[in-house]
């Protein structure tokens, strides 16, 4: 489904800028996540150095409040 082949929404919804996540899943065709493996990516990082650098990235953007 495409985001030109919206269908109508209920009206208790409001808005179309507000669809329910329950509706985005259906729209999507998702469900819930099955097992932790099915999010698991083992070669996401080239190296463990990318990792780190990736992480300290992420706490220095923390302790800076731009996360």
């Amino acid at each position: 489904m495409t985001s030109n082949s919206a269908e109508p929404l209920p009206e208790e919804w409001g808005t179309a800028e507000h669809v329910p996540v329950e509706e985005l899943a259906r729209r999507q065709g998702v469900g819930p996540v099955a097992s932790i493996d099915d999010l698991a990516r083992p070669d996401l990082f080239e190296s463990d150095e990318e990792l780190d650098e990736f992480l300290a990235m992420v706490y220095a953007n923390r302790r800076a409040g731009l996360a």
